[in-house]
């Protein structure tokens, strides 16, 4: 699925209302990207719900940065 980098952009431009020029690799949520916690329990539930992968709480608390999640996300979907 060459197409999660995208829809990962997509996820957090709609969820937060920033810019897609705003997330590079090296974005952190909380501190690059102003998520706080409410914002992040949203997200990760909309990365379950579009990439139709489970997340555990103790896997989406290592998930700091935009390329975190993609990693994350891309291996969980080769697994499935």
């Amino acid at each position: 699925m060459q197409d999660i980098p995208q829809k990962v952009t997509k996820i957090l431009t709609e969820k937060l209302g920033i810019a897609a020029s705003e997330i590079t690799p090296e974005a952190n949520f909380v501190k690059d990207l102003g998520i706080d916690s409410l914002d992040y329990a949203e997200i990760v539930m909309e990365f379950e719900q579009t990439f139709d992968i489970r997340i555990p709480d103790d896997d989406a608390e290592k998930l700091q940065t935009y390329g975190q999640a993609v990693s994350y996300i891309q291996d969980k979907v080769d697994k499935k």
